[in-house]
């Protein structure tokens, strides 16, 4: 049984992989079989469809997602720092190149012609994250920690926009030092002591 689980993560990580490099359409289960080292049918027999391999792909990121922020909120007490500490996490993936973009990120440039089922998967993930940074946003604003000025929820959307923006902005000057960059000055400015 743990061959399979194994089998079944090795296809989402390669995935994954390929979802970064081309996008949804940019892969096919032959090139998975390929990077893997198995058959197609292989494939199909734990994902019957792409769409299935692809929805189940990004619910297992958002999960992790969802344990990452939780261990985050555990270590960091201050708002201000967990916005450090995410963009941080960000900066340092670009920079290894370990994870150059975020999956879901991606795939929301293409959500027009995703399925349906992995299109509802993306805006499920963006939810957790938009909602999360919400309520960072809102402790921060409480607690004097973050200098808002809009409403938790814009803020919010603004600092996933930057964030998702600078990633997008770092993989097309294919320098990860830009990512840095676009986020000093966002953090800056959430932030209640401003230095001049």
């Amino acid at each position: 049984m743990s061959n399979l689980l194994t089998t079944s993560d090795e296809i989402l990580a390669s995935a994954r992989t390929l979802i970064m490099s081309g996008g949804y359409n940019g892969f096919s289960y032959a090139d998975i079989a390929e990077v893997v080292g198995i058959r197609k049918a292989s494939i199909h027999h734990h994902f019957p469809s792409k769409a299935e391999l692809v929805r189940e792909l990004v619910k297992r990121y958002r999960k992790d997602g969802e344990a990452g922020v939780a261990g985050l909120e555990q270590n960091v007490p201050d708002p201000h720092d967990i916005l450090k500490v995410y963009a941080g996490h960000w900066a340092k993936c670009i920079e290894d190149a370990s994870r150059p973009f975020c999956v879901c990120a991606l795939l929301a440039s293409e959500l027009p012609s995703l399925p349906t089922e992995v299109a509802t998967e993306v805006r499920a993930f963006f939810r957790f994250i938009s909602s999360w940074l919400t309520s960072v946003m809102a402790r921060g604003a409480k607690e004097k920690t973050l200098n808002l000025s809009s409403e938790p929820a814009v803020e919010a959307e603004a600092f996933l926009a930057t964030v998702y923006g600078a990633m997008l902005s770092a993989r097309a000057y294919g320098n990860p030092e830009v990512f840095a960059a676009i986020l000093a000055p966002a953090l800056n400015r959430l932030s209640p002591v401003t230095s001049h």
